[in-house]
């Protein structure tokens, strides 16, 4: 199972792939502090049977390297022998809001983070398709 993960400051959006083709949103795990979110992020991966981990980062932009810098720091945290595979998330939320407004909920409920881990794990698939 391949999970891709949209690591915000409130939300850790997740999305999963069994097949190598399907891609589905799952639940998001909200972050009261990074500690607690890699604990319930951990337990996510064990619980999926994760065997690649797709984790998203921002290129480009002025505060790509402290984002960067924040996003592996807090993969560290997480209790796994999965190396992350880092796929450029810039304007993921963009394509996410797109889903959203043909008819999601725009309440806060972590469904925009899951949906935009969606379009990185999207991303990740077609890098390993050429």
């Amino acid at each position: 199972m391949i999970i891709a993960l949209d690591i915000g400051l409130k939300r850790i959006g997740v999305a999963i792939c069994p097949d190598k083709k399907t891609i589905l949103p799952s639940t998001a795990i909200l972050r009261k502090n990074r500690n607690q979110a890699a604990r319930d992020t951990s337990q996510m991966l064990k619980e999926k049977n994760a065997s690649t981990l797709v984790v998203g980062v921002p290129l480009g932009g002025a505060s790509e390297d402290e984002m960067r810098r924040r996003i592996e720091h807090f993969c560290s945290l997480l209790d796994t022998d999965l190396k992350p595979v880092f796929v450029d998330e810039s304007f993921s939320s963009v394509d996410a809001n797109k889903l959203l407004a043909d008819g999601y909920s725009k309440s806060r409920d972590g469904k925009l983070d899951s949906l935009s881990a969606c379009e990185i794990l999207r991303r990740y698939l077609c890098l390993k398709s050429i």
